[in-house]
C-alpha cells in the first residue's frame, strides 16, 4: 500500500529538494507501532539536516521531522495490541532511521510513541518531542530544583520556553531573558517569574536584582559563547550551565579561573545522544506535566503537508514565534 508524504532525495534549499509524493506505507516491526500521524511538528534540526549542515544524507529518501501525533493503528510482534486505537505523541520519531512523521504513517519504537491524554490536542503533542525532551535534560542537570532559582536564556524560543514551564512544575522560580515586548509575552504565559530584555537590560545586573545579589543555582542556555563572558557573575558557588547551543561561535572563549573557583559545573546537552537509560526517566517527566497542562507550548502556525517546503523556509527565517506545525489530512 501506498501513502502520501514528503520527502527528498538530496540536501538542499527546501524548495528546491522536498516533494510532495507516494511512497511506501510502513509497518510496524517487533516492538513497534505503527501511528496514523495527525500532526506532524517541525524542529530546527529537521531543516539543518535538509540543508546539508548536519552533513551528509545517512539514507537515500528521507522522510523528516522528529515530533509528531496520532492514533495506533498496528502494533509489531512483542507489543499488546490494547494499543491498537491510543492517541500517542511521538518523539525520535526519526531518530537513526528514514521515515518521520511527515507523512500518513510512521513507525517508530513503542517506546518512541507515548499515550496523549484525552483532554490534550494533537497539536500539542505534537509541539513538545525535541523541545520537552532536551529542556528536561537540561533541568534535570542542575539536580533537585524545588526552592531553587533557575535561569532560563532564551525564554521565547521552543526550548526555553518548555524549560520555564518544566522549571515552575518543578517548583523552582524562573528567571529568563527575551527580545522584544512580544517575545516577553510568551515568556510570561509559560510562567516566567521574572522577564528580562537583554536589549535594553543589563542582564547579570538584573538577574542579580531580581535575587537579591545572590545569583541562581542553574542556568539552562541557549547561546554559550554568548553569555560564558558574564555569566560567573550572576551563578551561585556550586552552580551548573546545561547548555544545547552556541550560536554565537563554535569554540566559546571563557574566564575559566572565574568559574573555577566558583566550582561552576558546565554540561552540554545534545537530546538525540543523552543515554538510552536516562530518556525514559526524561520521558516520564514531560509525561507529568503534560498531564497537568503544563506544557500548552506556543504554536506559530499550522499548515497542510503540502505546504511542508514553506513551513521549513520559515523556520529558517528565525521569525518564528512558537512551533511550526504540518497537518497530515
Amino acid at each position: 500500500m501506498m501513502m502520501r508524504a514528503c520527502f527528498y532525495e538530496r540536501t538542499g534549499p527546501a524548495a528546491d529538494v522536498l516533494r510532495l509524493g507516494e511512497v511506501e506505507k510502513p509497518e510496524a516491526g517487533d516492538g513497534e507501532v505503527l501511528v496514523r500521524v495527525m500532526v506532524s511538528g517541525l524542529n530546527p534540526t529537521d531543516v539543518k539536516r535538509r540543508g546539508g549542515v548536519r552533513g551528509e544524507m545517512p539514507f537515500s529518501r528521507i522522510i523528516p521531522h522528529f515530533d509528531g501525533a496520532g492514533t495506533v493503528v498496528a502494533v509489531g510482534a512483542g507489543v499488546p495490541a490494547f494499543r491498537i486505537g491510543e492517541r500517542v505523541w511521538i518523539w525520535e520519531g526519526q531518530l537513526r532511521r528514514p521515515c518521520g512523521t511527515a507523512a500518513e504513517f510512521v513507525a517508530v519504537p513503542a517506546s518512541r510513541a507515548l499515550k496523549l491524554p484525552d483532554d490534550i490536542s494533537f497539536e500539542t503533542g505534537a509541539s513538545i518531542g525535541v523541545p520537552a525532551m532536551t529542556a528536561a535534560r537540561a533541568l534535570r542537570l542542575g539536580g533537585p530544583l524545588e526552592g531553587e532559582t533557575v535561569f532560563v536564556t532564551g525564554g521565547a524560543g521552543m526550548v526555553g520556553n518548555a524549560a520555564i514551564r518544566l522549571a515552575k512544575h518543578a517548583g523552582a522560580r524562573v528567571i529568563t531573558t527575551v527580545s522584544s515586548p512580544e517575545k516577553a509575552t510568551l515568556a510570561e504565559t509559560a510562567g516566567a517569574d521574572t522577564v528580562v530584555n537583554y536589549k535594553t537590560e543589563d542582564v547579570a545586573e538584573a538577574v542579580l536584582s531580581a535575587t537579591g545579589g545572590a545569583g541562581v543555582r542553574h542556568m539552562v542556555d541557549v547561546d554559550l559563547a554568548a553569555h560564558l563572558p558574564e555569566a560567573w557573575r550572576y551563578l551561585k558557588p556550586n552552580a551548573s550551565i546545561a547548555s544545547y547551543g552556541t550560536q554565537s561561535g563554535t569554540e566559546p572563549r571563557f574566564p575559566f579561573g572565574k568559574y573555577m573557583y566558583k566550582n561552576i559545573a558546565i554540561f552540554g546537552v545534545a537530546v538525540f545522544d543523552i543515554p538510552e537509560d536516562e530518556k525514559p526517566v526524561l520521558a516520564e517527566t514531560v509525561e507529568a506535566a503534560l498531564k497537568a497542562g503544563r506544557l500548552d507550548l506556543p504554536v506559530d502556525r499550522i499548515v497542510p503537508l503540502p505546504e511542508t517546503a514553506a513551513a521549513h523556509e520559515h523556520q529558517e527565517s528565525g521569525r518564528a514565534l512558537g512551533k511550526i506545525l504540518i497537518r497530515i489530512d
